[in-house]
């Protein structure tokens, strides 16, 4: 197999960081070989959520076995989904802001048709249900752990707790349609087609402010491994909440 040099479109301190809470790692159980040392590991990580590359091809590009690179990035993925906050912490951040935004998005994965659960009617596809929490411009405070596509995203919110959180919070919020009926703090446009006039200036403000949450969706996206999941369901929610310690870390 032809091997050559690459790049990955991320800062070193994203790089030091995980190479840092591998290293730690390595040290509370006392791992005393490895491979390839814990900055090489870390970038073997990074390489495969950012840039989605296969086990076959960070095994050929690091030297090692493809078993060992499941096990590399295994490992890294579990030390930083114990790192990211549960939605009570990280309303720490988030109640300093004027107002957040909730959106829904589905994350692809690999599924058969007979995988009904998975099945989301509104993107006509297979995938992962993910609620995500964003400030005023649109910058990503918290994702919420997967849940099938079949999930409605208000039926999300509510499994989460978000709703009731952001109203015992009283923090205004910012949603599209499809939370409709979410009630407390949740502000959504108005539906029907033949609206008053003073209801379409309102959709019209409410889209402007609304538009701003989608640039978390781009910024999950930026890691390719969430454009198209090839792994276990289970495993889902872990890499989402690697991706969001490692977004926070390089901001």
């Amino acid at each position: 197999m032809l091997v050559y040099p690459s790049s990955i479109d991320l800062s070193g301190r994203t790089l030091r960081y995980l190479s840092g809470q591998l290293t730690a790692r390595r040290r509370k159980i006392g791992t005393r070989w490895g491979r390839l040392p814990a900055g090489r590991q870390a970038l073997l990580a990074l390489a495969h959520l950012r840039c989605g590359d296969t086990y076959a091809q960070l095994a050929a590009g690091f030297g090692i076995g493809i078993a060992t690179v499941f096990r590399y990035i295994r490992e890294a993925i579990e030390v930083l989904a114990a790192r990211a906050p549960s939605l009570a912490k990280a309303m720490k951040t988030i109640r300093t802001k004027a107002f957040v935004i909730l959106d829904g998005t589905l994350l692809p994965i690999d599924r058969i048709a007979a995988d009904t659960p998975y099945y989301s009617g509104k993107h006509k596809r297979h995938g992962m249900n993910v609620q995500v929490l964003t400030d005023p411009f649109g910058r990503l405070l918290w994702a919420s752990p997967a849940l099938p596509g079949s999930t409605h995203d208000l039926t999300a919110a509510r499994q989460h707790g978000i709703i009731e959180t952001l109203t015992a919070e009283g923090l205004k919020c910012w949603a599209d349609k499809a939370y409709q009926g979410a009630g407390g703090p949740v502000r959504v446009p108005f539906r029907g087609r033949r609206l008053k006039r003073w209801k379409r200036r309102h959709n019209s403000s409410h889209a402007k402010i609304r538009c701003l949450g989608e640039q978390a969706m781009a910024t999950l996206k930026g890691w390719r491994i969430l454009r198209r999941l090839r792994c276990s369901t289970n495993r889902i929610t872990d890499i989402v909440k690697a991706v969001l310690v490692l977004h926070h870390a390089s901001t």
